[in-house]
């Protein structure tokens, strides 16, 4: 059975979109690019963008914050976090199911901070009778968070005015649980008010998900529990939020962990496939796609085993394992 893991929302801290100036920048280097190439309708226009430019050029690492669905082929949607991307997420839902379907959603949200949960209020199923939206999380707080940001002068729709049945599940960090198909287990991880990652077993295959948290290769006891979490996982989403020269000197202790450390874990563990997640706000898709290509070459001077497929996330990719 084939399953599906795709990317609602790769942001970190806050929505990012593309300005004017970006976007007149993306038109003139493809002109530029496409000068000669004899590209002189649409359909070719499209193949050519396709297969020859840049994805910096031809597309856009998006600017929606943390959201990400694994996809069994089940009735049920399975989720981690609510940034931004769950809106497009719940539209994309709607759009398939039609808006009068039941549909049981299940969260496992990471921590609590906005960026993490400011997409819930625009979550379009959380209005309709008959849908079930369960959250599980490690926080004692987890409710009241929601409940907070839905509060006057907050937002206009207070939570009890939601149609949906919402219930708060609280995990217990290091213990597994059996939610949706998938065999479940958080752990606790560095960041300001907590964080937790998640692993997810089901039919042989792993999928780890770990954002927000700052992994220190200097604590051989935390470097050890990290690959231990990561250990021959088929997918290890990661937060590479940082350089690694930020990540040891301006903004250390801010939470977050580098491209560089997330491949030396993923070595240690035996992972298969790494991807970059919860972009910095302040890189454009130039700088993102220049992080990328510098990963590739360290993983390749460092590698002492099978190669690591690296990936960028983006709003809109779809990895099947």
């Amino acid at each position: 059975m084939a399953l599906w893991v795709t990317f609602w929302g790769t942001r970190g801290s806050i929505p990012v979109s593309l300005d004017s100036a970006s976007i007149r920048d993306k038109l003139a280097r493809a002109i530029v690019a496409a000068a000669g190439k004899g590209v002189d309708t649409q359909e070719k226009a499209r193949a050519w963008v396709d297969t020859e430019l840049d994805f910096a050029v031809s597309h856009t690492f998006g600017g929606n914050t943390s959201c990400v669905q694994l996809d069994s082929g089940d009735t049920d949607y399975v989720l981690c976090d609510l940034g931004s991307g769950v809106r497009a997420f719940g539209n994309h839902v709607v759009a398939r199911d039609g808006p009068g379907k039941a549909n049981v959603f299940h969260v496992f949200q990471s921590h609590l901070h906005w960026d993490h949960i400011m997409g819930f209020p625009f979550f379009a199923p959380a209005y309709v009778p008959g849908n079930k939206i369960r959250i599980y999380g490690c926080h004692s707080d987890l409710e009241a968070a929601f409940r907070r940001q839905q509060d006057p002068p907050s937002f206009p729709v207070p939570f009890d005015h939601l149609g949906a049945s919402i219930e708060f599940i609280t995990l217990q960090p290091g213990r597994s649980y059996d939610i949706a198909g998938w065999r479940v287990t958080a752990k606790l991880q560095s960041h300001s008010g907590d964080s937790y990652g998640f692993r997810f077993v089901r039919d042989g295959r792993i999928v780890v998900y770990s954002t927000d948290s700052e992994h220190r290769l200097e604590d051989p006891e935390a470097v050890e529990s990290a690959a231990t979490f990561f250990a021959d996982a088929d997918l290890v989403i990661f937060d590479a939020m940082y350089s690694l020269a930020e990540a040891v000197s301006v903004k250390e202790d801010w939470g977050h962990s580098s491209n560089v450390v997330g491949v030396e874990l993923c070595q240690l563990a035996n992972a298969k496939r790494l991807v970059l997640f919860h972009h910095e706000p302040a890189n454009n898709d130039v700088r993102i796609e220049e992080i990328w290509r510098e990963t590739l070459r360290y993983e390749e001077i460092s590698r002492t085993g099978d190669p690591l497929d690296i990936s960028v996330a983006y709003d809109g990719l779809e990895i099947e394992l």
